[in-house]
């Protein structure tokens, strides 16, 4: 068992992809010399050379692109993208071509490429460098669409994704990069959680917290708080596309009410379809409508506003008394 950052327990993912199979690389801007802006790639391109940790322009499209064709050609490319308020030109390669291969192909052809994705807020960095486009991967069929929220979870997750025969989008909470963990690297892969399951991080009995990446710690703090007046179960949802409902329904059914908490805007967010299907699939057993909490609908504010638009501890809790005073 080793202690270890978040940004150094995806290097060490990183590492033993690389290592485990030769078809899988690395490509993006400043991964390689420089070791990525979080330093996530440090020292993968001088222990694996520049053909497979690879700098690249700076054209996220072309990013995208070049990975497609190399997915064509039997490659496991790995994509980061440097800030999540950089992926926008490469949507397109990501929505119209990435997503649709398989189908296009009648399930002939698959695109083995993983996009890593810093997300979220907390640095006090400046525009375009602290957004949430969740929303926007999880609409588009095709893809698999993950968030990580800790080291352990970080190290396993990525070794996964890049398994994985299906496009990922990997989100990686920026403002956790340097959150220290337990991770057992010595463990098999397959004795990780799978890609798909929603874990509980905090068994309670009095209302489920789901959230994921960045708020997952947030939720427990919040969750600490006030126990034991108020038994909160938090679940880090891990996969937002697919969900894993069952995860969600069984925690929902038990106890009775659902909050749901992340960084991007509350209007058109992902809790918006948790509460949808949470509310389809609970409806008997719901004492209070599921209640979302989530920053506010503009954009992402200068960094000496940022703790006023993200949501905290109290903003959660607040959430919580809304889902008791029904």
């Amino acid at each position: 068992m080793s202690k270890l950052t978040l940004s150094k327990a995806l290097n060490e993912g990183l590492r033993r992809a690389l290592e485990a199979d030769p078809k899988v690389m690395i490509m993006g801007e400043d991964v390689g010399k420089l070791g990525g802006v979080f330093r996530v790639t440090d020292g993968l391109q001088k222990d694996f050379g520049e053909h497979r940790v690879v700098d690249t322009p700076l054209a996220e499209s072309g990013i995208i692109g070049t990975a497609i064709g190399l997915a064509l050609r039997g490659y496991r490319p790995v994509c980061e993208i440097q800030f999540d308020g950089f992926v926008f030109p490469a949507t397109d390669q990501i929505i119209s071509q990435l997503a649709k291969m398989r189908y296009r192909s009648r399930g002939k052809i698959s695109l083995p490429v993983v996009i890593r994705i810093p997300c979220g807020g907390g640095i006090g960095a400046v525009e375009h460098h602290s957004e949430s486009p969740e929303a926007y991967f999880t609409h588009a069929a095709g893809l698999r669409v993950v968030a990580c929220a800790d080291a352990a979870d970080a190290y396993s997750m990525i070794q996964l994704a890049i398994a994985s025969d299906d496009p990922v989008i990997f989100f990686e909470p920026k403002r956790r990069y340097w959150d220290k963990g337990d991770v057992d690297t010595a463990a098999p892969l397959d004795s990780a959680v799978p890609l798909d399951r929603a874990r509980v991080v905090l068994p309670g009995t009095d209302v489920t917290l789901l959230s994921y990446g960045p708020l997952v710690r947030t939720c427990v703090e919040a969750a600490m708080a006030v126990a034991p007046e108020r038994s909160i179960e938090v679940i880090d949802l891990r996969s937002l596309s697919p969900l894993d409902m069952a995860t969600i329904e069984e925690s929902v059914k038990r106890t009775g009410r659902c909050v749901v908490a992340h960084e991007a805007p509350v209007y058109s967010g992902l809790g918006a379809e948790i509460a949808a299907r949470v509310t389809e699939a609970c409806f008997y057993h719901l004492e209070a409508p599921v209640l979302r909490v989530g920053a506010f609908a503009t954009p992402y504010p200068p960094s000496r506003l940022e703790e006023h638009y993200l949501p905290d501890l109290d903003r959660i809790l607040d959430g919580v008394d809304r889902a008791f005073s029904y």
